[in-house]
């Protein structure tokens, strides 16, 4: 698998981890809720989710160049962002859109 393939496939399943929270009703999608899904357990699930992307990261640059890179903490407030842009249209769908397709009967 070609380096531009692989980090092409990381950054696309980085974007549907950060849209999972917002979309899903299960507590780390495998245990159901009575209720709706509190905020800050949705805040807790994309941590998570965040903390794997990266993990999966750090392991695609080991397999592809066989050595680990330090970071500073610039890299992870960085990705940490892009990770917060990407996860904005779950975030407008469960807190903006649903509410307004309610409103209008659709």
């Amino acid at each position: 698998m070609s380096q531009g393939l692989l980090v092409g496939f990381w950054l696309g399943l980085a974007v549907v981890a950060a849209n999972l929270p917002w979309l899903s009703e299960r507590w780390l999608f495998a245990i159901p809720c009575q209720r709706t899904k509190p905020f800050w357990l949705r805040l807790v699930e994309w941590g998570l989710l965040y903390g794997l992307v990266v993990g999966i990261g750090f392991g695609f640059e080991y397999k592809t160049t066989g050595v680990l890179h330090t970071q500073g903490w610039e890299f992870y407030v960085v990705t940490l962002c892009l990770f917060a842009v990407s996860a904005m249209p779950g975030f407008i769908y469960r807190h903006q859109l649903r509410r307004l397709l309610r409103q209008n009967g659709q």
